[in-house]
């Protein structure tokens, strides 16, 4: 099934304008969630808005929002108030300046978006592309819709472009605020380190070798128990003894994962053997068929 665009907009090239359409780059897996139910009817919960002084039931033609801008303290703002203040949808994507894009830090990337050639933008859309494409480089811009002004990258992907949307500077934080430890490391150990890695390195970094397992188990276990099945836990794993001495844990897992790959000759099998060290034990559940009466 084709991808479907789910905005447009124009990118702002100098006096050059390049209408694109946007597309989710991805879709995140709808999570396993639970309902609320009455015990008695299994009939769904409903939630209700009460009063924070009284506990009284608040109905949603008496509600107003309000912007708390001091402690206990709101200012309100009726629908249109809100909508006045919010940003006019230009529907420009302004490029501001261009950057090397290993210059950017990913901890500003927030999600993406395919860029496909709008209406009568072939040739713009072809030409920034390539533009980007030789010089190794990335276009920081703005980009005002939904209410809401975004900071974006655009670089390109595969003969395409991609948006990145990204953090303001002041929505990131710093690495400054996270108490670090002090002391020097030892060349021993971080040879052994090396090592360590140089075992579970690949090439290149393939995707589909990860599933999410954990819902893939979820979903199937609650197919048996709509079908009539128990699901019953079963015992955790007895943990491992955690080596204490940072040299012996490193010996060890350089020679667990060197047996592993003897074994297997795969990567896969040399990065089950660097995780499994630290892994937890996971608590795993069992189906059982329900008695007949």
């Amino acid at each position: 099934m084709a991808a479907r665009p789910n905005a447009s907009a124009t990118i702002s090239f100098g006096l050059v304008s390049v209408p694109v359409q946007l597309y989710p780059a991805s879709e995140s897996q709808a999570a396993v969630s639970f309902n609320w139910l009455n015990k008695q009817t299994n009939a769904r919960l409903k939630q209700q808005y009460v009063d924070g002084k009284t506990g009284e039931k608040v109905e949603k033609e008496d509600m107003i929002k309000g912007y708390e801008f001091s402690k206990g303290q709101y200012v309100t703002f009726t629908p249109d108030e809100i909508k006045a203040m919010e940003e006019k949808g230009t529907g420009s994507i302004d490029i501001v300046e261009f950057v090397p894009l290993d210059k950017v830090d990913r901890l500003y990337f927030d999600r993406g978006y395919f860029l496909g050639a709008g209406k009568g933008g072939d040739r713009a859309y072809k030409l920034l592309t390539a533009a980007l494409k030789k010089a190794d480089l990335a276009a920081i811009g703005q980009y005002a819709a939904r209410g809401k002004q975004y900071l974006v990258m655009l670089r390109p992907l595969d003969g395409g472009l991609v948006l990145e949307q990204m953090h303001y500077a002041d929505e990131v934080r710093s690495m400054k605020d996270v108490p670090l430890p002090e002391g020097d490391v030892k060349p021993a150990e971080l040879n052994l380190a090396l090592q360590l890695i140089e075992q579970a390195k690949t090439s290149e970094f393939k995707p589909e070798n990860y599933k999410d397992t954990v819902r893939d188990r979820m979903l199937g276990e609650i197919q048996a128990k709509a079908a009539g099945q128990d699901i019953v836990a079963e015992p955790a794993a007895e943990p491992q003894a955690q080596v204490i001495d940072l040299m012996e844990a490193l010996k060890q897992s350089l020679a667990k994962g060197g047996s592993k790959k003897a074994a297997s000759g795969s990567a896969k099998g040399q990065m089950k053997a660097v995780r499994g060290k630290a892994a937890p034990a996971t608590k795993k559940t069992k189906i059982a068929r329900r008695a007949s009466a």
